[in-house]
């Protein structure tokens, strides 16, 4: 399996200073800043990086187990929120929360949340936060 690079750069002091990054394959790239991260700035951040990973990461893992249960989706549409906040130790995330939609014929809605939930603990992404954050997800059948 490949090994995928990203970078960032960071010039200047925490709350005066700027930063960039961009992703190996050059395809994402952004600007960031304290108040982007840490306030209503706008901006990227890098929560945004992990909650679009994290969707991308859920959305291929949860296609994957709708397959193996023989009810392929259509289209899956997943939403991830990753919140930072103030805690003792400084500033933390802590939690990841999904708001999927899928289109599966013929599946009934119980069969479709266990799937959806399994794939919470199962994708890669969700896998390396394990332990680290509360999760959730919030699956919908469309």
């Amino acid at each position: 399996m490949p090994t995928r690079r990203s970078s960032a750069v960071w010039e200047g002091g925490l709350k005066s200073g700027t930063g960039t990054y961009k992703v190996g394959s050059g395809a994402v790239s952004g600007a960031y800043n304290f108040g982007s991260r840490f306030e209503e700035e706008s901006g990227s951040n890098p929560e945004e990086l992990l909650a679009a990973a994290e969707a991308a990461c859920y959305c291929m893992a949860f296609s994957g187990g709708l397959e193996r249960n023989g009810t392929p989706p259509t289209k899956i549409s997943t939403t991830a929120e990753c919140t930072v906040e103030k805690v003792d130790t400084g500033f933390q995330i802590t939690t990841m929360k999904l708001y999927v939609e899928a289109s599966v014929p013929n599946i009934d809605d119980a069969k479709f949340q266990e799937i959806a939930n399994a794939t919470l603990s199962g994708c890669p992404v969700s896998k390396a936060f394990a332990g680290n954050l509360n999760f959730g997800v919030d699956a919908r059948l469309v």
